[in-house]
């Protein structure tokens, strides 16, 4: 059976201040990318697999998506 994961990004650097983000393009703070690799251990715990992963062009999106997967130990191609 097919589940769908569903997955906001971390914490983020307007986050952190407050601002709303929008379309403006902003990193991960330190804080985000610890809670990206929780949540990729949280999913590597309760034997998530993945066959294909989107996310948006962001720079908060990507990076947390290469994080997950990197604590999944899952190899990440791009295309």
């Amino acid at each position: 059976m097919y589940k769908l994961v569903l997955l906001r990004h971390g914490e983020s650097v307007w986050n952190k201040e407050n601002r709303f983000t929008g379309w403006t393009d902003v990193d991960l703070t330190d804080k985000g990318i610890e809670e990206a690799k929780e949540a990729g251990r949280v999913l590597k715990r309760q034997g998530f697999e993945f066959d294909i992963a989107y996310t948006s062009y962001f720079l908060r999106a990507n990076r947390t998506l290469e994080l997950v997967l990197q604590e999944m130990g899952v190899q990440i191609t791009i295309g």
